[in-house]
């Protein structure tokens, strides 16, 4: 068929896809006015209330203690082969079992595995990465350098860059919806995986079409797609927003210490600290509409009953894209969305029982 004639036949298509894209951005930006606006109020009030932390974040100049706790493994950095990137992460156990690679959310860093490293590092070598942006790791300006692609290529790199073949990934909140996008392009790579609170991008974008309730659980990635003013938003009142997403005696993290919170702020405090990671949200819409996808390696999922971000309909919408007997999924009562460091004892209980055979 010559050409002219096929791109005269999906000219009605390709026209449609743009004006839905259209659509959406527009969408989106207006409700990312709308966020901006009430997350614009919550900062001033913070800052209202304390005005002695200022309109900016204090810059943290030691870095906290528990971040170099030996019991948790050794620091090391690897360079990507891929992007010449260099990554920090903390190991432990290395000679001791397979790989069990460990990908944290936001707002967290390597640190959100300590119990896990603690409980794993006798069986399995545990790694802990600092993703691109995060911490110590190298944190590329440019919103361009943080799509899902360049970020799984990162993922297959340390894997590959460790010395290993496979591995067991283990993932939290941004760490989960790189994790499911990474078993789909890379199954070879994945033995097994351990997803907590987080779904697979095609997944939560229908549900959530079909769920309004579930957009406003997540109003703040909207905020998110804006240019430089989520960053001044958060920083404001020394990171009163942060600390409150991470505290807070309903929705944060229990009985987290003051030197644990500062194990996550102290990065975030640095220059530049918030944009790597806030880039990872401003690439979230770039795809639309994602296509569903089959979701076929070995998988344990861990849902909190009262994760406030995220709907519990979403395990149900995952199941339905799994090859049949390939995903065992538990809604844990009571819990929230910090599973790994809430509620560690009960994720131990499941991944050893999920990972027997391995051991065997």
């Amino acid at each position: 068929m010559p050409e002219l004639v096929v791109t005269a036949l999906l000219a009605p298509s390709r026209l449609s896809l743009k004006l839905l894209r259209a659509f959406m951005w527009s969408l989106v930006f207006s409700v990312a006015l709308v966020a901006a606006a009430v997350y614009g109020c919550i900062a001033f009030t913070h800052v209202l209330c304390r005005p002695r932390r200022g309109c900016c974040g204090r810059r943290r100049s030691a870095c906290p203690a528990c971040l170099s706790d030996p019991s948790l493994g050794e620091h090391g950095f690897l360079n990507l082969q891929s992007s010449g990137l260099r990554l920090h992460y903390v190991s432990a156990g290395q000679g001791n079992g397979p790989l069990m690679l460990f990908l944290h959310g936001f707002p967290e860093n390597w640190f959100s595995w300590r119990y896990q490293l603690r409980e794993f590092q006798s069986r399995f070598h545990v790694v802990a990465v600092d993703l691109r942006g995060y911490g110590p790791s190298d944190a590329p300006r440019d919103v361009d350098c943080y799509t899902i692609d360049l970020l799984l290529v990162d993922i297959k790199d340390v894997i590959l860059g460790l010395g290993y073949s496979k591995c067991i990934l283990v993932a939290h909140d941004w760490g989960a919806l790189l994790a499911w996008h990474f078993s789909i392009y890379y199954p070879s790579l994945v033995e097994r995986m351990v997803v907590v609170s987080g779904a697979p991008m095609s997944v939560y974008q229908d549900y959530s079409l079909h769920h309004i309730s579930q957009f406003f659980r997540s109003h703040y990635m909207f905020l998110f797609q804006l240019p430089w003013l989520p960053e001044k938003l958060l920083s404001m009142s020394d990171f009163q927003i942060l600390k409150t997403a991470l505290t807070h005696h309903k929705t944060g993290i229990p009985r987290l210490t003051p030197n644990e919170l500062e194990a996550f702020l102290y990065n975030f405090s640095q220059p530049g600290g918030l944009t790597g990671p806030l880039n990872y949200y401003r690439n979230l819409f770039r795809n639309f509409p994602l296509e569903p996808q089959e979701l076929a390696t070995p998988t344990l999922l861990l849902w909190g009953e009262k994760d406030t971000y995220l709907e519990q309909g979403l395990v149900e919408a995952i199941s339905s894209r799994f090859v049949p007997g390939r995903l065992e999924a538990h809604i844990l009562p009571g819990m929230g969305h910090w599973i790994p460091q809430s509620n560690p004892q009960e994720m131990h209980q499941y991944m050893w029982a999920f990972l027997q055979d391995l051991l065997d």
